[in-house]
């Protein structure tokens, strides 16, 4: 049991390594070909059918690039096709759901107090969902909506903040996170597979047979690499997100995927804009800040809007330096230290996770900060709340850390 929970951990670090190679290469040559095509320049001289041109210095060497906007009047013998770095990403990612949310369910995916359905149910309802996702949006690009890519992109917003609401209702805080970067990371990577290369073979295709490609397809292909565009920098924070709990195990988690996916807009409509020599728009800079600094707001609200009270009475500070170790000790031991113990009792770990032992005084204290983040202002500890610790105890963590950080100790 022990040397198979060690190999299956290698194996998904293995996994993770690859999802995160294979997605650098996708993000940046996706990065590379959109900023290529804004700061493409015309000239009379261009040979037929060339869309416009670039002059590039990188590496000791220049590059004279050329785009065609259908094709060019003849195939060229080598022809590179970007395809592979999306659906390996995309199958590793489907992979590390697989090893850590489905094998996992009870701990990471399911949510009790949330949805309290079982393993099976969960895996269906997490699959239907990312299916649905590339369904509904692939109809709705096809329908006379798609025709305004303006419209377009705010009814997919707007279903974004859709599904970020659904998942919070039907799993852990980690997961809906994890699902909801899944569901965009679909809509990417099928982009790919069943619209932007088939295209570029059905123009390739008639090249070869003679024929005058048709522009729509193009056209088309140039849409959903635009969508994809906008989409990667919130996808980008979602899979990063499950170790900041502060963004998924808060109250108002759905609220802040939400404005993730208007800072990326942000970000890469700064970008675009400055590849495509239209402007210098330093306002999307302020903007991606405010929206940060209401996500960091939003995620220690429950005191504002919920009405817990900002400040603690004198009373209640005495009883929290003087009294409430030992009561922080029984809930971290009782609530904690299954898993983060030196020879853990939770099926399945073998070792504490992120080494952190809390099995003794010292150690409590040392990791004070952790609880409270952790297990205090967010609810991410423990996962799934798989041991049931209660709202009340949530709190103790809380005032304890707090107070202990004013009155300068932890004990």
């Amino acid at each position: 049991m022990y040397e198979y929970a060690i190999v299956w951990d290698w194996l998904t670090f293995a996994v993770r390594w690859l999802h995160v190679i294979t997605g650098i290469a996708w993000i940046g040559s996706s990065f590379y070909f959109v900023a290529l095509d804004l700061g493409l320049r015309k000239r009379p001289d261009l040979p037929d059918g060339a869309y416009g041109e670039e002059w590039q210095v990188h590496g000791g060497g220049f590059y004279h690039i050329q785009k065609y906007l259908v094709a060019p009047a003849n195939m060229p013998e080598h022809l590179i096709w970007f395809k592979w770095e999306s659906y390996v990403t995309w199958l590793s990612g489907f992979g590390m759901l697989c090893m850590v949310y489905y094998a996992g369910a009870d701990l990471y995916l399911i949510d009790p107090a949330v949805l309290d359905v079982s393993k099976t149910t969960a895996i269906a309802i997490s699959l239907a969902s990312i299916g649905f996702g590339w369904i509904f949006y692939d109809l709705i690009c096809k329908s006379p909506l798609g025709r305004d890519n303006t419209r377009l992109m705010v009814l997919l917003y707007v279903i974004l903040v859709g599904m970020a609401w659904g998942y919070t209702q039907l799993f852990t805080g980690r997961a809906a996170f994890v699902h909801l970067g899944a569901f965009t990371a679909t809509i990417m990577s099928a982009n790919v597979f069943f619209i932007i290369i088939p295209n570029q073979k059905i123009v390739v295709a008639d090249l070869i047979a003679g024929r005058t490609p048709d522009a729509k397809y193009g056209r088309i292909a140039k849409q959903r690499s635009t969508h994809n565009n906008y989409l990667t920098l919130p996808v980008l924070f979602l899979m990063l997100s499950n170790h900041y709990p502060l963004a998924f195990g808060t109250e108002f988690n759905w609220i802040i995927a939400s404005l993730v996916f208007l800072m990326g807009v942000t970000i890469r409509h700064y970008f675009n804009t400055r590849h495509a020599n239209a402007g210098n728009p330093t306002w999307t800079w302020l903007a991606t800040a405010l929206l940060f600094i209401v996500i960091m707001w939003l995620s220690t609200v429950p005191r504002v809007l919920t009405g817990e009270p900002e400040r603690l009475t004198e009373a209640q500070r005495h009883f929290i330096t003087a009294q409430a170790f030992p009561k922080v000790r029984d809930t971290v031991l009782g609530r904690c230290s299954m898993c983060h113990a030196r020879e853990p009792g939770w099926d399945g770990i073998v070792v504490a996770p992120k080494g952190v032992m809390l099995e003794s005084d010292a150690e409590i204290v040392a990791h004070a900060r952790e609880i409270y983040l952790q297990a205090g202002r967010s609810h991410a500890m423990p996962p799934a709340n798989v041991t049931a610790i209660s709202d009340e105890e949530r709190r103790l963590l809380v005032s304890w850390y707090e107070t202990a950080v004013k009155g300068g100790n932890a004990e």
